[in-house]
C-alpha cells in the first residue's frame, strides 16, 4: 500500500479557499494524454461509488440540495449506485476542514471513496500526498477540457483552478467571493441610504458608527480573521490592499510587510473602536440573520442562511449584499472559496461512473440546484441569462450579483507547500486573531509568525 504522509501536525484544521492556480501549478501546454483511456461503461454494467461530501455535514439547504443532487444522478444513471456520505469526523463546525484528514484515513485503511470533495487549499496534499487521479489520465485532457464548455461554459477563471502541473485533478465545484451582506432596515434606522451600501473600509467605519450610535446594535463583523473562518477571505483583504501572503517560487512570507500588516490594522481598528463584536464566527452568523449585526463580510454559502432569519425574525428585516469594500484609491481582488471534485477510485469501472458523477454535479442542472437552493456561485455563469435555467431565480437574487462581478477580478488565493500547509496557514490566524481581538501589536505580533511559518517550508 502506497504510504501516506502526514497532514503538517494537524488534521483536523485544513486550509479555506487556497487554489494551485496561484502557485503556478496550471501550465498553458499541457501535457500529451495518454494514448488509452478508461472504457466507457456498458448501459447494463453495474457500479457502485463512493461520494463523500462536507456539505453533507450541513444540516438544512445544503444536505437537502446535495441528496436531491444525488438522486437526480441516480435516476439518469440507473447503472451506477452512490453511497452520499459525510467525513467520519465531520460536525457543522469542522465540515470543510475535516475532508482531507477523513480521506487520508480511509486510504490507510484500504477503503477510500471514490470521489471526494475537498477545499481548494488541500488540492496540492491530495496530488501529492493521497494520490488523487489525474482525470486526464482517465478520460483524455480533450474530455476533461470539453466539460468546461457546452452551452454555458465555465467562466475562464475558474477552469484551472484544480489544475496541478498541467493535469487536471479537481473540477472547481461550489464556489464564492467575499460578500458585504448588509441590514437595509438597520441602514435606514441610522439615517443610512440602503441603496448605497459602503465601497470603501473608511466608509464601513463611517456606516458601522452611525448604526451603532442610531441603533446600538453592532455595525460590522469581518468573518477573514479566525482558524474557523479559513485564510481564503482574510488572503482578500491583503490582496486587496497591495499585499501577498507568500512569494510567488512559494520560498519566501510576506504577509509581515507593510500591505499586509496594515489590512489587518484595519480590523483591529473596527474591534477596538467598540463597531465590530469580539464574537466566533458560529455567533455571528445567527446574531446577523437575528438582525443584531448591520453588515458582515462573508461568503455567498451563507445567503440563504441570512436570508431565513431576515425572513424569520420578529420584525423581518431587508437582506441586501454589496461588493467587497476596497482600500482607499486600491483595487480589490477577491480571492475565492469552495471546492473541487477530485476522483480517488482506481478500479477502471469505478473511474468512469465517478467521472459521470463530476460531470453531473458541475453540469447546467447541477449549479441551477446549487445556486438556487444554497446561493453558491454558478461556474457556468451563462446560466443566469437562461429563462430555462437561472434567469428567473436571479431576477429575484439581486443578490448574486456582486458575486458574478468579483469573479471577473478573481485573485486566486495563494496556497502554501508541503505537508506543514495546515500548521502554516493556523500560524499565520493565530497571529491576526491575537492582533484584531486582542490588540496585540499587529507588526511585531506577524512578524513572529512569519518567522515561525518560514521553519515549517520545505528544506531545499
Amino acid at each position: 500500500m502506497k504510504k501516506l504522509r502526514r497532514l503538517g501536525g494537524v488534521t483536523a484544521a485544513l486550509a479555506l479557499a487556497l487554489t494551485a492556480a496561484a502557485c503556478g501549478d496550471s501550465s498553458p501546454s499541457a501535457p500529451t494524454q495518454p494514448s488509452t483511456v478508461v472504457p466507457e461503461l456498458r448501459p447494463d454494467q453495474q457500479v457502485s461509488i463512493t461520494f463523500e461530501s462536507y456539505n453533507l455535514a450541513q444540516a438544512g439547504p445544503w444536505t437537502d440540495t446535495f441528496t436531491d443532487l444525488i438522486n437526480r444522478f441516480q435516476a439518469a444513471h440507473p447503472n451506477i449506485k452512490v453511497t452520499a456520505q459525510k467525513p467520519a469526523t465531520a460536525t457543522a463546525s469542522n465540515y470543510g476542514s475535516s475532508a482531507a484528514a477523513s480521506i487520508q484515513r480511509q486510504i490507510a485503511a484500504g477503503n477510500s471513496p471514490d470521489v471526494g470533495q475537498l477545499v481548494f487549499g488541500d488540492l496540492r496534499y491530495a496530488v501529492k500526498g493521497l494520490g488523487a487521479t489525474p482525470l486526464d489520465d482517465v478520460v483524455g485532457r480533450d474530455v476533461v477540457q470539453a466539460n468546461f464548455g457546452g452551452a454555458h461554459p465555465f467562466a475562464p477563471a475558474a477552469r484551472t483552478l484544480g489544475d496541478v502541473d498541467g493535469k487536471t485533478f479537481g473540477v472547481p465545484f461550489v464556489f464564492s467571493t467575499p460578500i458585504l451582506y448588509y441590514n437595509a432596515s438597520l441602514f435606514t434606522q441610522a439615517g443610512l441610504d440602503p441603496a448605497k451600501p459602503p465601497t470603501t473600509w473608511a466608509e464601513v467605519k463611517t456606516f458601522a458608527q452611525a448604526i451603532k450610535s442610531k441603533t446600538g446594535k453592532d455595525g460590522v463583523y469581518i468573518d477573514c480573521l479566525t482558524k474557523k473562518a479559513g485564510d481564503w477571505c482574510y488572503q482578500s483583504l491583503v490582496y486587496s490592499n497591495g499585499g501577498t501572503v507568500i512569494s510567488n517560487d512559494q520560498t519566501r512570507f510576506s504577509f509581515a510587510e507593510a500591505p499586509a500588516v496594515e489590512a489587518v490594522k484595519v480590523a483591529q481598528d473596527l474591534v477596538q473602536s467598540g463597531l465590530s463584536p469580539k464574537i466566533s464566527q458560529e455567533q455571528a452568523y445567527p446574531a446577523f440573520g437575528r438582525g443584531e449585526i448591520g453588515m458582515i463580510l462573508e461568503t455567498s454559502a451563507a445567503e440563504a442562511t441570512f436570508r431565513k432569519g431576515a425572513t424569520t425574525t420578529n420584525p423581518q428585516w431587508d437582506l441586501r449584499a454589496g461588493l467587497q469594500p476596497s482600500f482607499d484609491g486600491k483595487k480589490v481582488e477577491p480571492t475565492n472559496s469552495g471546492a473541487a471534485l477530485l476522483m480517488f477510485a482506481k478500479d477502471p469501472a469505478k473511474q468512469r461512473a465517478a467521472w459521470e458523477l463530476i460531470k453531473f454535479l458541475t453540469s447546467d442542472e447541477g449549479y441551477t440546484q446549487i445556486t438556487s437552493k444554497i446561493g453558491y456561485l454558478p461556474l457556468r455563469t451563462g446560466l443566469l441569462d437562461d429563462p430555462a435555467g437561472l434567469k428567473d431565480w436571479a431576477a429575484k437574487n439581486p443578490l448574486i450579483k456582486p458575486n458574478i462581478d468579483q469573479l471577473a477580478r478573481l485573485h486566486p488565493a495563494a496556497s502554501f507547500p508541503g505537508d506543514n500547509y495546515v500548521q502554516i496557514k493556523d500560524t499565520i490566524l493565530d497571529a491576526v486573531e491575537k492582533v484584531v481581538y486582542s490588540g496585540a501589536d499587529a507588526q511585531s505580533t506577524l512578524t513572529a509568525a512569519q518567522e515561525q511559518a518560514t521553519k515549517l517550508l520545505p528544506k531545499g
